[in-house]
């Protein structure tokens, strides 16, 4: 479950290192999943309420800045374009860079409603989890 809440993995790293670890298939699957939904509500009070303070701070503004420009990059044509689809599908991509804590600074940048950011990036860690929980269960067997 650490894994699936760190930024450096999410459920793409949590998934397969339960697995590869002897936990239930299921349990894996739910606990990764749920931990990896977490993550939304406690980046979007970080964002909201938090963050305006720390850019106060010139070396926290310069890393802040680094990161909303990769975020917005990342996902800014997606977004702009397809709006709550745009967001589910960058979300959903089990590749690095992609997630929800990029997908929450994303429909932050873009100023999505709140209920509407969590959905999408809800549907998209699910739609990630299944795709690396089902590759990983393959890889295990040697189906792949």
């Amino acid at each position: 479950m650490l894994w699936s809440v760190s930024p450096f993995g999410e459920a793409k790293v949590g998934i397969p290192y339960g697995l590869a670890n002897g936990v239930n298939i299921y349990l894996v699957f739910i606990a990764c999943f749920a931990a990896n939904v977490l993550v939304f509500p406690i980046m979007y009070v970080f964002l909201e309420y938090i963050n305006s303070y720390l850019m106060r701070l010139r070396f926290y503004k310069k890393a802040a800045v680094y990161v909303a420009r990769k975020a917005k990059t990342g996902s800014g044509d997606k977004i702009k374009k397809y709006g709550f689809w745009g967001l589910i599908f960058f979300v959903m991509l089990p590749i690095p860079g992609t997630g929800v804590y990029a997908g929450s600074i994303a429909s932050h940048i873009f100023k999505m409603e709140r209920k509407r950011a969590f959905l999408a990036n809800t549907i998209g860690i699910f739609i990630s989890s299944i795709i690396v929980w089902v590759a990983t269960l393959l890889t295990m067997k040697g189906l792949v």
